[in-house]
Order: structure tokens, then sequence, then C-alpha cells
């Protein structure tokens, strides 16, 4: 798990997923279940990369929308086995 930069709420998440198995003609008919959060959970995250770009020259090749895309084809023949 390495962070971008940016912060994406777990709505998004579920959209990005959603629309990604779609184009990978995937039928799926999840919907989010909302509940109260609980002691422990993580309202906002979003990782401060500024150390890894400047120490390690990590710059991000994708984003979370491409990242999602790139892999999703993997994780569907992966779970067909």
């Amino acid at each position: 798990n390495v962070a971008v930069g940016d912060r994406t709420s777990l709505n998004e998440l579920f959209g990005l997923i959603q629309n990604s198995l779609l184009r990978h003609e995937v039928s799926n008919k999840a919907v989010p279940i909302y509940q109260d959060f609980k002691s422990g959970d993580v309202k906002h995250s979003q990782a401060d990369i500024t150390k890894a770009c400047d120490l390690l020259d990590y710059k991000p090749s994708h984003n979370i929308s491409q990242g999602m895309n790139a892999a999703m084809g993997w994780y569907i023949n992966f779970l067909k086995d």
C-alpha cells in the first residue's frame, strides 16, 4: 500500500470498484452498508508523501482510478480460479 498524495472516500472507492467491474463486464449488485462509527475507526486520512518524494524521488505513477483499472483484470482472473 503506497500513498499517492490524494484523499479518496470509501464511497468514492466503492464507486470506482463498481465502475471498474462494469468495464470488465462483471455484474455486481453490491450496495454499501452504512453503520455508526466505532472506536478506532479513521474518519479521514491522507498520507503525506513529501518525504518519499524528496528523499527517494518517489513519483506516483497512477492515481487511485488508474490503479484500480490497471489491477482489476488481475483480481477478476484470480477470483475465477
